[in-house]
């Protein structure tokens, strides 16, 4: 078998997992998308005609959609917020799980407790599951996911998670909301924000409840991701420079690690 990266060995684990193809087949549909998995799946699925039947997968998730419907005669397009906890309680999850950010990401829900006719059918198509049997099924390969690389569906949902949580009319997260979301998606079961010799989730939200304490924009929010991704890949921070194009925070937060880390090897 060819050598393939760590991050490469699970985008095939994750290939195999959702299609049931062999590793080989993974391995060269994911290659010629380069190695994006959300991209790869859709091209097999639609190369191999699979989920043949658009039409009947349309009217099954029309009907499913329309039992938990909150005001049908009123707002017939949307689940609300009664209708959206019982849809999770029927798939066994709970808002304190992140692959529930996941679906709502994919479901492109534009609240946390509501979900549109059109995100609903579109995205559960997209993800070939019509029934709520096909749609539990797809969690474990979600969990999986969202959890082994810090690009693909963790990014999307990420950059999701943002407008879910956002309040009506505000253009920023209340730092409190932040890091609830934060705590959320940086730890496990989605991304373990924390290297050999540093604990960087714990770092960071002990520099904004002590040093920041503002809110948070849409900017910060973003960028904090790539920073995320890029300590994983190196926690020495080669990568960082004075000179770069980082939010005022996370030069500090550079800084605030370093003094943690020089306070460390004192001790």
């Amino acid at each position: 078998m060819p050598s393939y990266t760590p991050t490469q060995k699970s985008a095939i684990q994750q290939f195999t997992g959702f299609t049931h193809t062999k590793e080989s087949v993974a391995a060269k549909q994911l290659k010629n998308h380069n190695w994006n998995i959300e991209q790869a799946i859709d091209a097999y699925f639609q190369s191999n005609n699979t989920f043949k039947d658009a039409s009947s997968s349309t009217s099954t998730l029309t009907k499913l959609f329309d039992t938990y419907r909150d005001n049908p005669k009123d707002e017939p397009d949307t689940i609300g917020v009664e209708g959206s906890m019982r849809y999770l309680q029927d798939l066994c999850l709970s808002l304190e799980e992140p692959v529930v950010l996941a679906i709502l990401t994919e479901l492109a829900a534009p609240t946390m407790c509501e979900l549109t006719r059109s995100g609903f059918i579109d995205g559960w198509k997209r993800l070939r599951a019509s029934t709520l049997s096909d749609q539990k099924s797809t969690l474990p390969t979600l969990r999986t996911s969202l959890s082994s690389n810090p690009q693909g569906l963790f990014r999307a949902t990420y950059k999701h998670t943002f407008k879910l949580a956002l309040a009506p009319g505000q253009r920023s997260l209340p730092l409190d909301t932040a890091l609830e979301y934060w705590r959320l998606l940086l730890s496990p079961p989605a991304i373990n924000w924390n290297t050999k010799t540093t604990p960087w989730l714990d770092y960071w939200i002990e520099y904004l409840t002590t040093k920041w304490k503002k809110g948070v924009s849409k900017d910060m929010w973003e960028q904090t991701a790539v920073f995320v991704a890029k300590s994983l890949e190196d926690e020495s921070m080669g990568w960082w420079s004075e000179d770069g194009a980082w939010p005022g925070c996370l030069d500090e937060l550079v800084g605030f690690v370093r003094d943690k880390r020089g306070a460390g090897e004192e001790m």
